[in-house]
């Protein structure tokens, strides 16, 4: 018979409140909440205890592995590295993103890619994980060995969710031309006439490639029961093609006229935890913060920040009018889950799995104080 634990003395957040007394976990699920109860057990202090943070699009894992231009370490330290990174962060399930489709300054190959994913799945089966493994395919729609890469992936059971995305000058991120040379000619070191050149072969590989694979990949994802995200939108006719296309997850709409036009066809908007910590996206776009003041926001990712998940549900509970802490948390726990189809997790309800965090918060910094995935401390 499995010994039941209880967490007492501590701030619950729930979906809608936040009731102070006691958990009862038991083989790895909710087991019940008690309001005001005064049971004996591990004694959280008074810390709040919230759903363990489920991660969409995190693109963490490929700096693990190559953590230098031509430098590759070993696939599975690396995703060992990121997954206690992801985990001590308070992630409890995690879409680790992986690059499908390379452009022509990728330090990384499709094979490479594979061999990221082989030692995820390696290690999900040995259990060597903190966290709960997902697969995210990030298809750069316009490289000309898009669908060959995602091939790669035709049996892969873990890939829960993939995003149409187009990096091409002109197109949804970098509309504004002056920000893609900021980005992409001084990380190149290219002169502007190689510029000039090197814009004028991705537009006409975007030109291309881009509506016959977004078909192709979208047609696939159906079939496969793979969720569909539409990336770094801009108008609504980018919408209105998202709408087409099945897409339930908006991923980082570039402006507010992409953020509420798919917010009214039903997509989950989901946006950069970084943007909102920082008041401001890096490449100039919509403020995160200003699509969650205008109730626009429903998930949010950490992008290249594990910590800035819970930093943001902390921060826009208690910094924006209108996003109470439970709504924030929401953000980055039930919401996410639920756009995936994980609908066992992301809530602290009996029945749930007993993915957990517990947090204190100092000068308005959330500080991760334990972890338990399905009931079992791994932070």
């Amino acid at each position: 018979m499995t010994a039941e634990t209880v967490l007492s003395n501590a701030r619950i957040v729930l979906a809608d409140e936040i009731v102070e007394g006691s958990l009862v976990l038991h083989d790895g699920f909710i087991a019940g909440i008690d309001a005001g109860s005064s049971r004996t057990g591990e004694d959280m202090g008074g810390d709040y205890v919230i759903p363990g943070l489920v991660e969409l699009h995190t693109d963490h894992l490929e700096g693990h592995y190559a953590p230098r231009p031509k430098v590759r370490w070993n696939p599975i330290a690396a995703v060992l590295a990121h997954d206690a990174q992801v985990a001590t962060a308070g992630i409890t399930t995690v879409l680790d993103a992986l690059r499908v489709g390379m452009d022509e300054d990728a330090d990384l190959t499709s094979a490479d890619i594979r061999k990221l994913a082989d030692a995820i799945e390696d290690s999900v089966r040995q259990d060597r994980l903190r966290a709960d493994h997902f697969l995210h395919l990030r298809c750069e729609v316009s490289a000309p060995d898009c669908l060959q890469a995602f091939a790669n992936f035709d049996a892969d059971e873990r890939v829960k969710l993939a995003s149409l995305m187009d990096h091409a000058p002109g197109q949804r991120q970098f509309v504004n031309l002056e920000t893609y040379a900021y980005y992409y000619q001084r990380k190149l070191k290219l002169t502007d006439r190689d510029f000039k050149l090197f814009c004028e072969k991705r537009m006409a590989e975007s030109a291309r490639n881009s509506a016959p694979n977004r078909a192709v990949i979208s047609a696939a994802c159906h079939e496969r029961g793979i969720v569909l995200a539409s990336h770094d939108d801009a108008t609504s006719g980018h919408v209105d093609e998202a709408i087409e296309q099945g897409v339930r997850v908006a991923e980082f709409p570039t402006t507010e006229e992409a953020a509420r036009a798919s917010k009214a066809a039903g997509m989950g908007v989901l946006m950069g935890a970084p943007n909102v910590m920082r008041g401001a996206s890096h490449s100039g776009n919509v403020s995160a913060r200003t699509l969650a003041s205008d109730g626009l926001l429903d998930i949010l990712s950490s992008d290249y920040i594990p910590f800035s998940l819970i930093q943001s549900a902390f921060f826009l509970g208690d910094m924006v009018e209108g996003i109470s802490l439970p709504q924030a948390v929401a953000m980055v726990s039930k919401n996410p889950a639920e756009a995936v189809g994980l609908t066992d997790r992301g809530i602290i309800e009996q029945g749930r799995r007993a993915d957990l965090v517990r947090v204190r918060v100092d000068d308005h910094v959330p500080v991760v104080r334990t972890v338990w995935r399905q009931g079992r401390r791994v932070a």
